[in-house]
């Protein structure tokens, strides 16, 4: 039998911003950690809603927050900013999918605390439909023997791959 690639929260927000960086991760090509975008992204993350439980590694999702809300579990995805808010909508959309598939029934929110935003995000055939076309075409890239060409868009700016892409236009 086959490997088969576990598929992360990750991923999936990549995949909907850089199919090269899904590559890159996959192939646990690390990006630079001193990069200021994620020296922001861990500080909120540690310094925003901290009532709510902190991250929780369920199966192979790594959920930012959770809570009950009365008798519905909510998931909560804590973002920078809502600018890439498709990628993190279905980056939360998987977590309510893999927790659906444990028999886990749960509604999501995407938190953008510097914009005191809050997006509600609920499990659909729609969007299960979406993810299943996403997970296939991870698998597809993670299996190339080398990543997609480098593609400059509005992401890229603020990217900690950016070097590794465009080392020779910096």
């Amino acid at each position: 039998m086959d490997y088969v690639m576990d598929v992360t929260g990750t991923h999936i927000w990549y995949y909907f911003i850089c199919k090269r960086e899904v590559w890159l991760i996959a192939h646990q090509i690390a990006a630079d950690q001193e990069d200021d975008n994620l020296e922001i992204g861990r500080f909120i993350s540690e310094t925003t809603y901290q009532r709510q439980k902190k991250e929780m590694l369920i199966g192979n999702i790594k959920v930012d927050r959770i809570r009950r809300e009365g008798d519905t579990l909510v998931v909560g995805e804590v973002k920078k900013s809502s600018t890439y808010e498709k990628s993190a909508y279905y980056q939360l959309l998987y977590y309510l999918d893999t927790l659906k598939k444990m028999g886990i029934e749960a509604k999501g929110e995407l938190l953008f605390p510097k914009e005191k935003k809050v997006t509600k995000v609920e499990w659909t055939e729609e969007g299960k439909k979406v993810l299943e076309e996403a997970v296939a075409d991870i698998r597809r890239i993670a299996r190339l023997p080398i990543p997609p060409e480098p593609k400059k868009i509005q992401f890229c700016r603020s990217c900690a791959y950016r070097e590794y892409c465009f080392a020779e236009e910096s």
